[in-house]
């Protein structure tokens, strides 16, 4: 983990321009490296352990749950103080380790009776069901964004992605502009 660490902040400053680079690393030393002059993409995580977790709220930009967990699911409840903690005891603000949720499930013509299942993970509904939750989640959660899989776990057919992008998208988009 401490290598994982370091490589998230050897990118983030072998990049954005700037005076040669020297950095005496336990994993990685780099002497009078000139950065890249464009910045480097957001640096997200996977992370699910305690160690990775809290790397990510001291040097990640954003984190993805993984497993289909969402605000609602115990892995996120559990996992994403951790984060929170360790991006304060850096001295940031929790609030920049951005989340993008999956989203598996499918798009149902009618609305479903219940939208999660017996374990409280989302499996879908009508276009109008996925707009309120998704909308919520941005609102009330503040979702960065999110993936959209295929309740199989395969890939997204492409009526579904169709419908996903779009009337979803929009949809939600609109919501929050509303808001």
């Amino acid at each position: 983990m401490d290598a994982f660490e370091e490589a998230i902040v050897l990118v983030k400053k072998l990049s954005g321009g700037g005076p040669p680079v020297t950095y005496e690393g336990r994993h990685y030393q780099v002497h009078q490296i000139e950065p890249a002059p464009v910045a480097a993409p957001p640096v997200w995580t996977g992370s699910n352990g305690a160690k990775s977790l809290a790397a990510t709220g001291r040097v990640a930009d954003g984190w993805l749950p993984g497993h289909a967990a969402d605000w609602l699911s115990e892995r996120y409840r559990t996992s994403r103080p951790i984060i929170d903690e360790a991006a304060a005891a850096a001295g940031r603000d929790p609030r920049e380790i951005r989340t993008i949720y999956n989203f598996p499930g499918r798009i149902t013509d009618r609305p479903l009776p219940a939208t999660r299942d017996g374990d409280g993970r989302w499996i879908g509904g009508s276009v109008g069901q996925w707009v309120e939750e998704l909308t919520g989640a941005v609102l009330e959660h503040d979702a960065s964004g999110f993936i959209l899989f295929s309740a199989d776990h395969g890939a997204a057919d492409l009526v579904t992605l169709g419908r996903w992008a779009g009337e979803i998208v929009p949809a939600v988009r609109e919501a929050i502009k509303a808001s």
